[in-house]
């Protein structure tokens, strides 16, 4: 679903943002952001790149099939137009 990884590199931006005398509270923020960022980002329903890629190449694979059958229907109607 959301790369932690990019959810991490988030919060550690937000947090070398703080001042250096917070950084204490910044340490116990890093992690708490992260919580914040996962849930507000899980509602707005968004699909990893990966999930985005696999759907892609199941499309790519469905439009094949969909023309192979939508070529091999048009050659049956033709046979069966030029029998009668």
């Amino acid at each position: 679903m959301i790369d932690p990884k990019k959810l991490e590199e988030i919060a550690k931006n937000i947090s070398a943002a703080i001042p250096s005398g917070v950084k204490n509270a910044a340490e116990e923020a890093e992690g708490k952001i992260k919580q914040v960022l996962q849930s507000q980002l899980t509602k707005l329903d968004f699909v990893s790149r990966e999930e985005f890629d696999i759907q892609s190449q199941v499309l790519i694979r469905t439009r094949e099939k969909l023309e192979s059958l939508e070529k091999r229907l048009a050659e049956l109607e033709a046979q069966a137009s030029s029998e009668s």
